[in-house]
């Protein structure tokens, strides 16, 4: 299958095919200085590539991928949210491997969440309990870590199924670990999730801080990436049946929010101070490219994007890689999609 346009992520030019400018269609004018493509002043689409939708690579399906992360040499690992962690070529993006995770019984997992240590280990979420676990390149389980009561499913916790961990990232350094709460806990104000760190002690990570941040109405969080001067790339997603997708791009500091891990009822008002967010861009204002969707949606190119990760940084400017989770549905595709981002500046102090 033939990749739709070009794709390019920064750390390589990627095999692809560039569809002739009529299949595209006009490019909206933009103010001067933005870049080509542009989704907003601060983003702009390169390209994207629908070549692994529906397809199988030894005996596994390709899909259901629901988080990415930079692997040793540049490679791309992917995670699927049935239980398999793909290894893709840093080039074409085909998958050179699989492996099979599972939990300490052997079962499946709802695989979410995904970040490549600097040892090479994986740490994967699963929205079931949640939990975050530590695994060898062979999918062997070296270590569970803790994880608040208060963020476990009812009636264990307060977390509502399918609505826990659903982004992980490692903090520039590796010290710090986050995880992302898609949704609100039971008794916080809607909209407002809880996002928890871990500090790495020798091999093993401990609890730190918790962060509050409030998500756009009617929006979850799908996704976090964390930046090199040690903000956060937040993706906020949401579906409404018969308008399709709504799929934003944040950017998240940290820096002067309060610890949340000891507030009770979280309202988002004058309990904790939360994280700051400045929206970077709309998916839905990003050129089609010639994309096509398979149900209604706002612009052809959306999905169910899920995954996101920074595949190279310099001054300020990122290069991302989206990938979409079309969750095994016929009318849904496993899309990947490369972004150019312009971080804003890091205010002092």
């Amino acid at each position: 299958m033939r990749l739709r346009t070009l794709l390019v992520a920064v750390t390589a030019t990627l095999a692809a095919a560039t569809p002739p400018a009529a299949a595209t269609g006009a490019t909206p004018a933009t103010p001067p200085g933005t870049p080509a493509h542009a989704c907003s002043p601060s983003v702009a689409l390169t390209g994207f590539s629908d070549a692994l939708d529906k397809t199988t690579y030894a005996d596994t399906f390709v899909g259901n991928l629901s988080a990415l992360s930079v692997d040793s040499g540049g490679r791309i690992a992917a995670l699927s949210d049935r239980s398999s962690l793909f290894t893709l070529d840093r080039k074409t993006l085909r998958p050179t491997g699989v492996t099979a995770l599972a939990d300490e019984h052997g079962a499946a997992l709802d695989s979410e969440g995904l970040a490549v240590d600097r040892d090479g280990t994986r740490l994967v979420t699963s929205e079931t309990e949640p939990s975050v676990r530590r695994y060898s390149r062979d999918g062997r389980i070296l270590d569970r870590l803790p994880v608040p009561d208060s963020l476990r499913v009812a009636p264990a916790g307060r977390a509502t199924s399918n609505l826990t961990f659903e982004g992980l990232t490692l903090l520039p350094g590796g010290r710090t670990l986050l995880a992302a709460m898609e949704g609100s806990l039971s008794g916080d104000t809607p909209g407002v999730v809880r996002f928890q760190t871990w500090k790495r002690h020798g091999e093993h990570f401990a609890l730190a801080a918790q962060y509050g941040y409030r998500t756009d109405t009617g929006l979850g969080v799908s996704e976090t990436a964390a930046t090199p001067d040690g903000r956060l790339l937040v993706l906020e997603r949401g579906f409404r049946a018969g308008y399709g997708n709504t799929i934003r791009l944040y950017l998240a500091d940290l820096s002067h929010a309060g610890d949340t891990s000891r507030v009770d009822i979280l309202t988002g008002q004058a309990d904790v101070r939360l994280a700051r967010k400045t929206l970077l861009a709309d998916l839905a204002d990003c050129p089609s490219l010639g994309a096509r969707a398979r149900q209604p949606q706002p612009n052809p190119l959306l999905d169910n994007v899920e995954g996101m990760a920074v595949t190279g940084a310099r001054h300020g400017r990122l290069s991302l890689l989206l990938v979409s989770d079309d969750n095994q549905n016929a009318a849904q595709v496993t899309r990947l999609y490369a972004l150019r981002v312009r971080l804003p500046h890091h205010p002092a102090g």
